[in-house]
């Protein structure tokens, strides 16, 4: 009878502590996404920002050029 209480009551503590846990990373993760939610990320830069990337079209390039270029970038 006092084995069965005994684990009984450390049965309780860790759901106790499995619950009180999975309810604070819940709470955690909502938070983050509350923050980041209202985050623009495609707005205008501020400041003295470059464009890095231009949209060129490649005349001439066929479809054996394409292809080795997939496959030395990885894509």
């Amino acid at each position: 009878m006092i084995s069965f209480l005994k684990v009984a009551l450390q049965t309780l503590k860790v759901f106790i502590i499995f619950t009180g846990c999975t309810i604070l990373f819940y709470y955690g993760i909502m938070w983050v996404t509350e923050e980041y939610q209202s985050y623009h990320r495609y707005d205008e830069p501020e400041g003295s920002a470059l464009k890095v990337s231009n949209a060129v079209k490649e005349e001439g390039s066929s479809l054996i050029d394409r292809l080795m270029l997939f496959y030395l970038d990885g894509e």
